[in-house]
C-alpha cells in the first residue's frame, strides 16, 4: 500500500512498450503464443515479437475484421493468439469478428488495444478510441483489463495467458508514471487498494490511477481521507471492494479517460445502486469528442488531471455531509 504523502511522480515506459516486452518475454517461454498485427506494428511494439520470432508473427495489413477472425481460428486450434492495433481500430472495425468468432464460442483470444483515449494526443479524435471500454464489456463472456502502468501490464499479460477465455487489454500510447514495484502481484477481478481512507474513495484505471494518488495528496491537507482504488479489471468488477467503499465511506468517485456513458462508471454505479447506495461523482469525457492536440493539453482541458479528481471527491463529501 502507497503513503498518499510518499507517491513519487515518476514517468516510466508507455503501457504499450510494456505490452510488446511482456510478448516477447511470452514467446521465449511459451509456444502456443502467436501475434497478429494490422500494419501498425511499430506502434503497438509487437514488431519486436515478429523479428524474434517471425514463424509465429502475422502481419494481417490493413484489415482488422480478418485479423480478429484469423486470431480466433487460431485460438480455437489450440494457440494463444494476441491480435493487436489502435483500440480505436481493433475495437470498431473487429467488433462483429470479435462478438461473432471469438466471444460466442467463448475461445481464447487476447486482443490488445493500444492508443486508447484521449492521450493519443495530435492524431485526432478519430483515432481516440473512447468507447472501447464499453465495447468490450458488451462482449459475452470477455475479462477487459486497463492497466495503469508498466508493471501492471507486464503481470496482466502473464494473466491473460493464464486465463481460458477471451480478453480485452486498453493500453495507451503517452509514458505512464510508475505506480507499481516491481514484485506487485495482480489477480484477473481483484481490484488493488493503493491508499486507505474513510471520507471518500476514488476508483479508477489506466492513467486516472497515478492522477487519483496525487488527488489524494491534495484532498490529505484538507484533512479529507481518501482511499485510491486501481480498478485494472473493469469486467468483472471487484464487487466486494466497491461495496467496501460505499459502506465504509459513503462516497465514490470514479476516473476514467472515457466516455462517462457506458465506462466504468457506469458499470460501478450499478453495483453500488445494487448493494449500499452511495453519492458518486465521474471523472471521463461528457458526451463529445476531443479534437487534436499534445497530450498533456488535452488531458488538462478535459479535466482528468489530479486538481479534477479531487474538486470531484469535495463535491461528494459535501453532498454526503
Amino acid at each position: 500500500m502507497i503513503t498518499k504523502t510518499k507517491f513519487e511522480w515518476k514517468l516510466g515506459a508507455a503501457t504499450r512498450e510494456a505490452f510488446g516486452k511482456a510478448l516477447v518475454e511470452l514467446g521465449r517461454t511459451n509456444a502456443d503464443v502467436v501475434v497478429l498485427d494490422a500494419d501498425l506494428s511499430k506502434s503497438t511494439y509487437t514488431a519486436e515479437f515478429g523479428k524474434q520470432f517471425p514463424d509465429r508473427f502475422f502481419e494481417c495489413g490493413i484489415a482488422e475484421a480478418n485479423m480478429v477472425a484469423i486470431g480466433a481460428g487460431l485460438a480455437a486450434s489450440g494457440k494463444i493468439p494476441f491480435v493487436s492495433s489502435f483500440s480505436a481500430f481493433v475495437l470498431n472495425k473487429g467488433f462483429e469478428q470479435l462478438r461473432v468468432t471469438a466471444a460466442f464460442p467463448n475461445v481464447n483470444l487476447k486482443a490488445v488495444g493500444t492508443h486508447s483515449g484521449i492521450s493519443i494526443g495530435e492524431d485526432g479524435p478519430s483515432q481516440m478510441s473512447i468507447e472501447d471500454i464499453s465495447l468490450a464489456c458488451s462482449l459475452a463472456g470477455f475479462v477487459v483489463m486497463c492497466p495503469a502502468d508498466e508493471v501492471a501490464m507486464m503481470k496482466l499479460i502473464e494473466a491473460a495467458v493464464e486465463f481460458q477465455g477471451p480478453v480485452f487489454i486498453r493500453a495507451g500510447r503517452a509514458k505512464a508514471p510508475v505506480v507499481y514495484a516491481p514484485n506487485q502481484e495482480f489477480t484477473i477481478g481483484k481490484a488493488v487498494e493503493l491508499t486507505e481512507g474513510t471520507d471518500v474513495t476514488l476508483i479508477a484505471t489506466g492513467l486516472l490511477v497515478a492522477e487519483s494518488l496525487r488527488a489524494a495528496e491534495a484532498l490529505e491537507a484538507d484533512r479529507i481521507s481518501a482511499r485510491v482504488i486501481d480498478m485494472h479489471t473493469i469486467k468483472p468488477l471487484d464487487r466486494d471492494a466497491i461495496v467496501r467503499a460505499a459502506k465504509e465511506t459513503g462516497a465514490i468517485v470514479v476516473a476514467e479517460e472515457h466516455l462517462v456513458d457506458g465506462g466504468l462508471g457506469v458499470r460501478v454505479a450499478q453495483v453500488v445502486a445494487e448493494t449500499h447506495p452511495a453519492v458518486m461523482e465521474f471523472i471521463g469525457i461528457d458526451n463529445r469528442y476531443a479534437e487534436s492536440g499534445s497530450p498533456d493539453a488535452l488531458l488538462d482541458k478535459y479535466g482528468f488531471r489530479a486538481v479534477n479528481v479531487a474538486e470531484a471527491a469535495r463535491r461528494a463529501v459535501k453532498r454526503k455531509r
